[in-house]
């Protein structure tokens, strides 16, 4: 028996009546011009057939989706970019960031259990 897949809304976004993967999820896969294959290989879980139907609603939909694209991909960049801000890299070789981070650590234990106080 086979059972048919349909694009829902179960309060995620637009997904696959068969799975839990979005259509959102599969728009810059379609915006790359990505084969079946080449997504299959990234999302094993999905068929052909679930590809096609996520393919045809996007086209279908092709302004809607690709705006919603964008406005996620500007959100996702300035998070990005506050993070960078309140966490600026560290510059150095990974054993002066290794020394860095257990010198943080042992300073909040310190705080944390006062002065005195060991462990």
């Amino acid at each position: 028996m086979h059972k048919e897949i349909t694009i829902i809304d179960s309060g995620r976004g637009l997904q696959l009546s068969t799975s839990r993967i979005t259509v959102q999820d599969l728009v810059p896969y379609f915006q790359e011009g990505c084969s079946y294959d080449e997504i299959i290989r990234w999302i094993p879980s999905l068929t052909h057939e679930e590809i096609a139907v996520a393919e045809r609603f996007y086209l279908e939909h092709k302004a809607e989706l690709d705006a919603q694209d964008l406005r996620i991909r500007q959100r996702t960049a300035e998070r990005i970019r506050e993070q960078r801000l309140r966490f600026p890299e560290f510059e150095g070789t990974s054993e002066e960031r290794m020394a860095r981070l257990r010198k943080l650590l042992e300073q909040r234990r310190l705080e944390k259990n006062g002065e005195g106080n060991p462990g």
